[in-house]
């Protein structure tokens, strides 16, 4: 995993931290993972600042789940309230689901939509994928080569990034990220429509057709890649022409992430079929959905009947509307378009006195630093990155890694953070890039 921890390093911790990692493999197993090569505690949380037991602060420059920052106290609220009057599923009448249905909806431009709600962006995508297979009549799933959209057995069989020993789908076929540090952007979008097609003549020899290809517009997994902002649409062409549906994944890039527009894919001016989101979606409280064109959920709904215990309950909603609320109230999307443009300005400004920078990307608060060994032949550094995470990590300033390389910084924090924030980032990432 990018950024994990080693458990054979334990014995480098402090004896109480050494305590716990050992008490949380006996109790969890070995298949959770730790951030960070000394891993952090963490005890409580406000705004974009986490505590440990002893009161140490951290700067989260990471958490995008707690899009409108940790505990904000209207979210909380919401919660608490909704929570102590009722919790019940979708299965009886409510006003809240469709108090918050309807404000969602209105926010996605182009013709009308159905909202389907789940616990968390797995299921969403999961959901989504099994709609298209139902709406086309094919199998075929077409994704990037490094994406992540979920770990459900079906989601986690189209999320490559999960590593070689999780097995991809017999019909998931994977094209390259459109790496704008690497490929020149004029005709990018033609080139990935070709190296779409091609998967696509392969599915169909095969017999399976195109379901789908699902795609999370800042390709977060792949070492996020924000433009050009016009390559989208003649995938959606050759996508469509095959019979196959548009997915746009906005877990990681909606509500407000790229700072230009409220959803990722807005940015591209395309008009997926799906719409997923998630994490963002409920600050921490475990609430994501799938909103489709008419026409995809009219079989599926006649054919299937669908419930989800937990997706869409009353308290889900408050959550749910009190984020969309503060994102509005305090204009939070112009937020992460004004710090967002601070931080890549000041990464920008590092690049020139640090040549182990090969570029910066991103859009809004949603920021890509690629560290290579060569500016000439931009060989990725991953060792370079985790010494740069690890790094602020020290200095209590959290980041991460991403991309196939595992070399790109990955800074994503809540949409709260501010210019104080973003000029601390840029401090201790100074001192850091100096060690280097």
């Amino acid at each position: 995993m990018v950024n994990g921890f080693d458990p054979a390093t334990a014995s480098n911790l402090t004896p109480e931290s050494r305590k716990l990692v050992e008490r949380r493999i006996a109790l969890l197993g070995p298949a959770y993972r730790l951030f960070y090569k000394d891993p952090v505690e963490v005890a409580r949380a406000s705004g974009v600042l986490l505590y440990d037991s002893e009161g140490n602060e951290y700067l989260d420059a990471y958490n995008n789940v707690v899009s409108v920052g940790h505990c904000h106290p209207k979210v909380v609220d919401a919660i608490t309230k909704q929570a102590q009057t009722i919790c019940t599923h979708t299965r009886y009448i409510q006003k809240g689901i469709l108090d918050y249905a309807e404000q969602l909806l209105a926010t996605f431009d182009g013709p009308a939509r159905h909202a389907m709600f789940t616990c968390t962006g797995s299921e969403a995508n999961d959901l989504a994928v099994r709609m298209a297979k139902h709406h086309t009549g094919n199998q075929g799933i077409i994704i990037t080569d490094e994406a992540y959209h979920g770990n459900s057995e079906l989601s986690a069989g189209f999320s490559p990034s999960l590593g070689p020993y999780s097995p991809l789908g017999t019909f998931v076929r994977r094209v390259p990220a459109p790496d704008s540090y690497r490929i020149a952007p004029e005709n990018m979008g033609q080139w990935m429509a070709e190296k779409v097609s091609e998967q696509i003549v392969d599915l169909q020899r095969r017999g399976a057709g195109v379901a789908c290809f699902i795609a999370d517009s800042m390709f977060s997994s792949d070492g996020i890649f924000s433009h050009p902002t016009n390559l989208l649409q003649p995938v959606v062409d050759v996508i469509h022409k095959a019979g196959g549906i548009y997915i746009a994944d906005e877990v990681q890039s909606g509500f407000g992430r790229s700072g230009e527009k409220l959803w990722g894919y807005q940015r591209h001016g395309i008009t997926p079929d799906i719409i997923t989101m998630g994490k963002p979606m409920g600050n921490g409280y475990p609430v994501a959905a799938a909103v489709m064109l008419p026409e995809i959920v009219e079989k599926f709904g006649r054919d299937n009947r669908y419930f989800n215990t937990f997706g869409g309950n009353t308290v889900a909603m408050a959550a749910a509307q009190a984020v969309l609320n503060v994102i509005k109230d305090e204009q939070l999307v112009e937020n992460s378009l004004k710090v967002g443009k601070m931080l890549r300005e000041g990464f920008e400004a590092l690049a020139k006195k640090y040549q182990g920078i090969g570029d910066v990307r991103g859009s809004g608060l949603y920021i890509g630093v690629e560290m290579v060994k060569d500016r000439s032949t931009k060989e990725p550094d991953a060792a370079a990155a985790a010494a740069v995470v690890n790094g602020l990590r020290a200095r209590r300033v959290l980041i991460s890694a991403t991309g196939a390389a595992a070399n790109t910084l990955k800074i994503r924090p809540p949409l709260v953070f501010s210019a104080a924030h973003a000029d601390r980032l840029l401090t201790e990432a100074d001192a850091v890039f100096a060690t280097l």
